[in-house]
Order: structure tokens, then C-alpha cells, then sequence
């Protein structure tokens, strides 16, 4: 912890926020920006299936997730400057490591690595951004942060798809190798000789072993389901027997832990479990859907990658001046009814999208995430608020610092989740389709022989015609199948909206004689 210091004020205050805010943006980048870069890298790693390639943001948000455990120790025992200058540089490092990837195969486990770095950054650079401000511009400084969490989301895709296609992929890593270098630079010489006061923090390596293990081969199970056949593969069915061992022993030894790297018993609160559940399931349906859409409307609708990236540029419109204000209006209303409104509004943006049947132009796309962006913006201050709710002290930081983790954990099974309901319902429509149009499901209206020779008519041979109205079938069928994933997320989202009234909003514990309650600062801190 910092013992005594003078803060940083003027042009080296605003440096010092600008560069931690850059710092955070880009480590979330890597997300929804590698998401929109699929279709590419999956042709530089041995031509793979985008699918493949999509196990480089999966296992990279895992590894943020992990990554978040370390910040409180790391931050304790070297002080958030050395965390924060060395943690950065290496981020570099680890990012030109991922950039020389030539087989998926190093590529997902680098990205892993690499999100593990990111995570503990994300949380230090907040803390100490927050840390600096004085007290009456506190307010003002969780707003800004809030409002950074939305740019990933739309500013990261738009120049991630700008930077693909116009010169490539690799771009994105070189652009995090260089940031990290001059973030690093600035944090070293604005906070160069700042003493700290050394601070031993219990580290659970058991727990955090039993916990890496579980979400890993969780994950695994989830991204490499499609391509391997699921429990088909002897892989994969060792992964769900090393699950069904390691969960309930993780479970058990953090019970028993005095210092767990996930405290079970906080789950024994309807607010806390809640909160917990509505974090998880919201980014696991709004995550896993924004990277499902910004792949397939390339892949699926014939957008180029900047194209993809304008659309989600339209999200800003609506959820940069709402993200600011989310924290202050949980705090003012009833924290259920804020989390029922966004969960019931986020249902109807989804349904609204999972109605299309057809190819859409841009401005018809661009509209409803215009809308999405509110439910980005709405989505992570009243669950954190729900979930810290009644809380104070040490249990408050720890139970910000697990929503953040299962937050992201959800992000990462989101993902590969909506990938598996798209690849399993498009060969059922395309049945479906078939059926309708070869006169299977009703012999009276055939309507194939009909369409065939008006395609004959224009000048194409009978081959050409069959594989002009399979690519049609084909495409319209993973349009349906998008449609399904959209409108089962509306479903979870509007059933989300439900469960959140059964969380009980038990009021703060009586001070005990002689405790001294936390400063409101370092409490909202934690909550964001």
C-alpha cells in the first residue's frame, strides 16, 4: 500500500488517467476486437475454421478472469508503480509472442497467457487511477472509468475491423506491444521513486490450482465442442471427468480456506448470489451474442470487417452517456428494479434483432444496436451494486473482486455457448428448408422445379443452379439459427429479469464498538 505521497495534479494527473485509461480499453479490447478479426486470423493459423480461431478470445478472456486474483497480491507485496510499469511492458512482450503464432495450436495457450497479465492490469490501473484523485473529484472519476468500459465494445471493433482489412490482423497485437511500452514509460517517470509500504497478502494456491483446472477444462469443453465431437473425443470426455473431480473439491477447500480465492460462503446471501447470477448470465447472453454477430455478419451476411466495426461504432450513440450515470442511479433506486428494466429493455433489443429473416443492410442492423449499446452500458453497475449489497470492508472489496471474475467467466462461456446453438441449429433449418422446398413437407407446393427453371432461364447450366439454390438455403439457415441464439438470450434475459426480485436487500451490519467503517472511496472502488 502507498504510505504518503504528493498527488500528481494538472497536465501529469490528466497523463497518468489517460494512459491507465488507454491501458484498461486496450486490455478489454481483446475481446470484442479479436472477435471481429476471426474470419482473418483463422486463415494465418494453418487455415483453420474460424472456429478455431475463435479459441484465442475464449482462452483469453479466461485468462484475464484468472488473472484477477493476482492484483490484490501483486499490488501488496511490489506496490501498484512496480505492478503497473513492469506489468505493462511485459504485457508487450506477450503480446509480440502472440502476434508470431503460426498454428492455433500456440496461439490459444499464448492468448491465455497473455489475458492473465491483462487481468491483474485492469484492476491495478483502475485502483490507481481512482487512488489519485482527491476526494471531490472522486465522483467524476468513477464516471469517467465507467464510460471507458463501453469504448471496447465499439471503438476497439471499429478499429480492429478498420486495421484487418486494410492491412492486417496482426495489427491489433502490434498495437497492444506498443502501447504497453509507452504506458509503461509514463507510469515509470510520473511515478518514479513513490515509496510503498510493503503489504504480505494471503495467496490460496491451492484454491487458485483447483479453480484454474475447473475453468479450463470448462472452457475447453465449450470451444473445442463443435470441432471435436464433444464427448466423442477421449479429450474432451477426460475434461468433463477432471471437472466433475476438481468442482466439488474446489468447493470443499474453499470452504474450509481462511483466505479462499472464491469465498463460497458469501453465496449463502440472496443479494450477493443474485447479483453474482445476473453478471454471469448477462454477459454470458450479451457477450457471447456481440461476438457471434460481428463474426457471421461477415462470414454469413458478406460485410467486410470495417463495415462490422461501423455498426458497432453506432453503440456509443446510446451507451457512452449512459455508463457514466448507471452507478449513481443504482445507488439512487431500488438496485432490483434498475437490473429487472435493463434485463425486460435487453430482451426486447434481442428479440427485435432475432426477428430478421433475411439479409440486412446496414442502417437496418445499425439501428438496434444503437439500443444494444443501453444494454451494454446498463449491464455491469447495478449487478456489482446488487452483488456488494449490505456488505462493508474486507467482504465488500472480495465480493466486488468474485463478480468481476465469474463477470468475465461468463464473457468466456458466453462466447463459445452461442456458438455452439449456432452450429447446432443451422443444419436443422437447413432440413427445414430443404423440406419446404423440395415439396417433402407438403407434395402439392413444390416449389424447387419452379425455381430451377427460372434460374435456367437467366442463363445457368443445371449444376450451377443446384449449388446457386444450395448457397441460398445454406445462408438462410444460419441466418435462422443466429435468429435462435438472439431470441434465447432475450428468453434468459427476460427470466433474469424475474429471479432478481428474489434477492433479499439486507440493510449494512452494525458497526462493531471500536471498528472504524471503510472510507466510501475505497468501497466504490472495489464495486467497479
Amino acid at each position: 500500500m502507498i504510505v504518503s505521497f504528493d498527488r500528481l495534479v494538472g497536465g501529469k494527473l490528466l497523463l497518468f488517467l489517460g494512459a491507465l485509461g488507454i491501458g484498461y480499453v486496450d486490455v478489454l479490447s481483446n475481446v470484442s476486437g479479436h472477435s471481429v478479426l476471426t474470419p482473418y486470423s483463422a486463415g494465418s493459423l494453418e487455415g483453420v475454421t474460424p472456429s478455431f480461431a475463435a479459441w484465442g478470445t475464449t482462452f483469453y478472456l479466461i485468462g484475464v478472469a484468472l488473472g484477477v486474483p493476482f492484483a490484490r497480491v501483486l499490488s501488496g507485496r511490489f506496490g501498484e508503480y512496480r505492478v503497473l510499469t513492469f506489468g505493462y511492458f511485459f504485457y508487450a512482450i506477450a503480446s509480440l509472442i502472440c502476434v508470431s503464432s503460426e498454428s492455433v495450436f500456440m496461439y490459444a495457450p499464448t492468448r491465455f497467457a497473455f489475458g492473465v497479465f491483462g487481468g491483474f492490469l485492469a484492476v491495478v490501473s483502475q485502483s490507481a487511477a481512482l487512488g489519485e484523485l482527491p476526494e471531490k473529484q472522486y465522483r467524476i472519476g468513477l464516471g469517467y472509468w465507467a464510460a471507458l468500459g463501453i469504448l471496447p465494445y465499439t471503438l476497439a471493433v471499429f478499429l480492429a475491423g478498420f486495421w484487418a482489412e486494410y492491412f492486417s490482423w496482426r495489427w491489433l497485437f502490434y498495437a497492444n506491444a506498443t502501447l504497453g511500452v509507452l504506458i509503461s514509460a509514463i507510469i515509470g517517470a510520473l511515478l518514479y521513486g513513490r515509496e510503498y509500504k510493503r503489504k504480505i497478502v494471503r495467496f490460496d494456491a491451492v484454491g487458485y490450482v483447483l479453480l484454474v483446472i475447473t475453468l479450463i477444462a470448462m472452457q475447453m469443453m465449450l470451444s473445442l465442442g463443435n470441432d471435436f465431437d464433444w464427448f466423442g473425443s477421449s479429450l474432451l470426455s477426460v475434461a468433463l471427468i477432471t471437472i466433475m473431480f476438481s468442482l466439488p473439491l474446489f468447493i470443499i477447500w474453499e470452504w474450509g480456506e481462511r483466505h479462499p480465492i472464491v469465498d463460497v460462503r458469501l453465496f449463502s446471501r440472496s443479494s450477493y448470489a443474485i447479483g453474482v447470477l445476473s453478471g454471469f448470465l448477462g454477459f454470458l447472453v450479451i457477450q457471447g451474442l456481440m461476438s457471434l454477430l460481428s463474426v457471421q455478419m461477415q462470414l454469413l451476411l458478406g460485410y467486410t470487417s470495417s463495415l462490422a466495426g461501423h455498426v458497432y461504432l453506432a453503440m456509443m450513440v446510446a451507451g457512452l452517456p449512459l455508463a457514466g450515470f448507471m452507478y449513481e442511479i443504482s445507488k439512487k433506486l431500488d438496485v432490483r428494479f434498475v437490473i429487472c428494466m435493463m434485463c425486460i429493455c435487453s430482451s426486447v433489443v434481442l428479440t427485435w434483432l432475432g426477428l430478421f429473416d433475411k439479409n440486412a443492410s446496414y442502417d437496418k442492423l445499425a439501428i438496434p444496436v444503437v439500443f444494444l449499446g443501453f444494454c451494454v452500458a446498463a449491464l455491469s453497475a447495478p449487478t456489482s451494486t446488487l452483488a456488494t449489497y449490505g456488505l462493508s470492508g474486507p467482504a465488500y472489496k472480495r465480493a466486488a473482486e468474485e463478480f468481476l471474475l465469474f463477470r468475465l467467466v461468463g464473457g468466456a462461456f458466453g462466447i463459445a455457448f452461442q456458438s455452439v446453438v449456432y452450429f447446432r441449429r443451422t443444419p436443422w433449418h437447413q432440413l427445414n428448408l430443404s423440406e419446404y422446398l423440395g415439396g417433402r413437407r407438403y407434395a402439392s407446393l413444390d416449389t424447387l422445379t419452379a425455381l430451377t427453371q427460372q434460374l435456367q432461364s437467366l442463363g445457368l447450366s443445371e449444376s450451377v443452379t443446384r449449388r446457386v439454390i444450395a448457397r441460398a438455403i445454406r445462408q438462410q439457415a444460419g441466418i435462422l439459427a443466429m435468429d435462435d441464439a438472439f431470441l434465447l438470450g432475450a428468453v434468459i434475459m427476460f427470466l433474469l429479469g424475474g429471479v432478481v426480485w428474489f434477492a433479499k436487500l439486507q440493510k449494512y451490519p452494525a458497526k462493531p464498538a471500536g471498528a472504524s467503517a471503510p472510507p466510501p472511496r475505497q468501497a466504490m472502488a472495489a464495486e467497479h
